[in-house]
This record gives structure tokens, C-alpha cells and sequence, in this order.
């Protein structure tokens, strides 16, 4: 037996499908909401700065390891300068002033050429560092801007929220006036095809935009208003109101 319901009930369904369309807008917008894109695309930007920082760090690391082996060559050549100089002056052997003087001018050509590593090392490391701050402030400033879109986005949610809540409500004040089949029925189909019901309006079904055939509506036009229809192009419910056209 076909399902019946009166015309005033069916009427219902429009609020209710309003209310679930309503619902699923929300949704869709608490989804696709551009913050979402902007924050991952920042914390892809965020992963690339910390490799690229963590590299840098290692590298400063390096060359300051090196520096410090340099600083270590220099310090070690010196005290033999220093030594050699000492005993020089209180040598009164021609042969060992010799050999001292020999050995303190390989050292000082040495030290000279460790001063100018260590000259290069330095310069190395301050351009290392300059690199490695520059993209530590880069990280530090994508990381605000990042929470100020997060909370760009939770005050965006919260703001849906809200709406959700009322719109929430106000569909489950309708639900409870609507018949218990012509809501089972209803939900059936939205749960199938995504619509519930559809207003046929001046021989329109708006959920599917479809014009409804001259034989299709003289077939409406002789059902008995309680006659629960269905929409054969988006399968929802056809309620018929004073807009119909019939």
C-alpha cells in the first residue's frame, strides 16, 4: 500500500531538507575552509626550513670542529716558537743557534700559513652562520604566521560550530513533527541519493533542476493530496505546494 500523508506534513520535509542541506554546507565549508590549504602548505614550507636549518647546524658544527683544530695547530706551533726562542737565547753553540734558527723560521712559515686556514675557517664559519640564522628567523616567522592562521581557522570552526548547533536544533524541532514513516522514508532516500525531498515548483523539481514531462505532471495533477510521490529524477520525495503549478 502506498504511503499516505497529509499535505501539511509533507510540507515539512522542505524545512527539513533545508536544514540537512544546510548541515552539509556547513560541513563542506569546515572542510574546505582556506586556512586548512594555507597551514599545511606552511608546515611543508616549516619540514623544508628545519632539514635545510638542521643541515646548516651541522655544517656550522663542522667547520667549528675544524676552526677549533686549527686554533689547537696555531696554539702548539707558537709554544714551540716561544720554546725554540728561549733556548736560542741562552744557547752559546754555534751549531745549535743554527738549527734553532733553521727550525724558528719553518716555524713561523708554518704559523703563517695556519693563521691564514684559521682566517679562512673563520670567514667560512661567519657565512655559515649567517645562512643558518637567516633560515632559523625564516622558520621562526613562518611559525607565527602559522598560529595566526590556526586561529584564524579555529575561530572560522568555532563560528560553524555555532551555526551547526542552530541549525541542528531547528531541524530536530521539525523532525519531531513530521510522521514517523514519512521520516523514515525521507531519511532512506537522503541516505541513498543524498536528497530527501524536492519542492516541485511551477513543474520544476528544484533538488534535480528537471522539468517534470506534461504526462508526469498530469499524473500528480490526479493523485490525491495525501499521496506521498516520488521524484523520478532525484528520487527524494515530491512535495507539492501552492507553487507547483498544477
Amino acid at each position: 500500500m502506498a504511503l499516505k500523508a497529509a499535505p501539511e506534513d509533507q510540507a515539512l520535509l522542505l524545512e527539513l531538507q533545508a536544514f540537512d542541506t544546510k548541515l552539509a554546507q556547513l560541513d563542506h565549508r569546515a572542510k574546505t575552509l582556506p586556512e586548512l590549504a594555507t597551514i599545511a602548505g606552511f608546515a611543508k614550507d616549516a619540514d623544508a626550513l628545519r632539514l635545510t636549518l638542521a643541515t646548516q647546524n651541522g655544517a656550522l658544527e663542522d667547520t667549528r670542529l675544524e676552526l677549533s683544530r686549527v686554533e689547537s695547530d696555531v696554539q702548539v706551533v707558537e709554544q714551540r716558537i716561544a720554546r725554540d726562542s728561549e733556548r736560542l737565547q741562552g744557547s752559546s753553540s754555534v751549531k745549535d743557534v743554527s738549527a734553532l734558527e733553521q727550525e724558528l723560521a719553518a716555524l713561523r712559515k708554518r704559523l703563517g700559513d695556519l693563521e691564514e686556514i684559521e682566517l679562512s675557517v673563520m670567514e667560512k664559519l661567519e657565512e655559515q652562520q649567517v645562512l643558518a640564522d637567516n633560515s632559523a628567523s625564516a622558520l621562526e616567522a613562518l611559525v607565527a604566521r602559522s598560529a595566526e592562521v590556526e586561529a584564524e581557522r579555529d575561530a572560522a570552526l568555532a563560528s560553524i560550530a555555532a551555526e551547526r548547533t542552530a541549525a541542528a536544533g531547528g531541524r530536530a524541532e521539525i523532525e519531531a513533527r513530521v510522521p514517523a514513516e514519512l521520516l523514515a522514508l525521507y531519511e532512506r532516500q537522503r541516505a541513498r541519493y543524498g536528497v530527501g525531498a524536492s519542492h516541485l515548483r511551477g513543474g520544476v523539481s528544484l533538488a534535480s533542476g528537471v522539468k517534470l514531462l506534461e504526462n508526469e505532471m498530469a499524473a500528480i495533477r490526479a493523485a490525491a493530496p495525501d499521496d506521498v510521490i516520488m521524484c523520478a529524477s532525484s528520487e527524494g520525495i515530491l512535495v507539492r505546494t501552492a507553487e507547483s503549478g498544477l
